[in-house]
């Protein structure tokens, strides 16, 4: 197999980050399997067209189920909104195509075991987008957790803080409808704090969390894409059915303590996507906006020069540096998902899962899920509650 032929369902902003990193890929990693950008699919046939040119897609359908038809369609990427993953996700699997798709895996704990156990009796290839995995610098902050550096890990603290809901006015676009998204800042951000603990940490054991909807009303949007949205006022309002913020506290298995704060309300912030951990040997801290660096301390430093000394993770040294530019030339948000999609490739390769994979997306569901009911019960839940 010299390439993988791509049927891509989606097209707004997740649509054009995976499309830029199936261009991009071949120039900078020669040696992995090539994506063949073969047909994208979209609902609104003039948008789709145009996305299909501006992209560098073959062709374009407004029929998803046509591409599950097609020989020489290989991999279906959804990445849709969330209502949508298992219908498609299953007829993929059911057609024996493989699969990458975006978080959240599903609306429901119970969806994504669907989708994952249609895939695991497919034995298809399956793939779930948590792209900020594969920031060089949490590649980083990894290695220095599994090769013991950091000692026992104590903490990890994560926050995920944006702004863009702050205006009252701002429209309902359909990322603020429980039926479309499953929820509002917990699954959309909090979702990538979670995945990231499991990446750097492991396995979530209880949570309690608090969650609060600001705004509980908001104009009807007439137009909307990617974080974006206009209304013109004249449809009226709509209720806002999730949250706006969640907050949560979790054990980890390795007795770790954890806690998790997602929100759209913390003006100044525009993508603030940070994490802390703490060790007994060290300690790191990573901020998405600043990606290309990592905080590092360790305690056996001299104390006459102890302190968070600032590492750049763009030497030959690091998770796909040597691909990119000379040492000290910095990579950027688009990179993570090239990164992701290079994984993707090399399973095809290497006759494997790629990781993360729809294991991965229920694990977050499930700790998505059991914050949900800790809010609802007002007490800690046990994961295992959930099983």
């Amino acid at each position: 197999m010299e390439n993988i032929k791509i049927g891509m369902v989606g097209y707004k902003f997740m649509g054009k980050a995976h499309s830029h990193a199936y261009r991009d890929l071949p120039l900078f990693f020669p040696d992995t399997l090539r994506p063949h950008m073969k047909v994208i699919c979209g609902r609104n046939q003039n948008d789709v067209a145009k996305a299909a040119t501006q992209f560098g897609w073959e062709e374009y359908t407004t029929d998803w189920k046509t591409l599950l038809q097609r020989e020489d369609i290989d991999l279906i990427d959804i990445n849709a909104p969330s209502d949508v993953h298992k219908e498609i996700a299953i007829a993929a699997a059911q057609a024996g195509k493989h699969i990458f798709c975006e978080k959240p895996l599903a609306l429901t704990l119970r969806d994504s075991r669907d989708i994952l156990e249609a895939a695991e009796i497919a034995r298809v290839k399956h793939m779930i987008g948590f792209n900020y995995r594969f920031a060089p610098a949490v590649m980083l902050a990894k290695k220095l957790i599994d090769e013991g550096r950091l000692g026992k890990i104590y903490h990890f603290r994560a926050w995920f803080l944006q702004d863009w809901l702050v205006d009252p006015n701002f429209p309902l676009a359909w990322r603020l409808q429980k039926e479309i998204a499953g929820s509002g800042s917990h699954g959309d951000l909090g979702a990538h704090l979670i995945d990231m603990a499991h990446y750097l940490i492991g396995n979530i054991t209880e949570v309690i969390g608090m969650n609060e909807t600001f705004i509980k009303e908001r104009p009807i949007s007439d137009n909307m894409t990617g974080l974006s949205a206009t209304s013109s006022g004249h449809r009226g309002k709509g209720p806002v059915t999730v949250d706006d913020s969640t907050l949560f506290l979790a054990r980890f298995e390795n007795g770790a303590l954890g806690s998790f704060e997602s929100t759209r309300f913390a003006t100044g912030h525009r993508s603030t996507n940070s994490f802390e951990i703490n060790g007994s040997k060290g300690s790191v801290i990573f901020d998405f906006e600043r990606l290309n660096e990592l905080q590092v301390y360790f305690t056996d430093d001299r104390e006459d020069v102890q302190g968070f000394r600032r590492v750049l993770a763009t030497d030959p040294a690091h998770a796909f540096a040597e691909a990119w530019w000379p040492p000290g030339h910095t990579i950027g948000y688009e990179h993570t998902f090239i990164h992701e999609i290079v994984e993707l490739m090399n399973s095809f390769r290497e006759n494997r899962q790629p990781i993360p994979n729809f294991k991965d997306g229920v694990k977050c569901q499930q700790v998505l899920e059991a914050v949900d009911l800790s809010i609802e019960n007002r007490q800690w839940i046990h994961l295992s509650d959930l099983d």
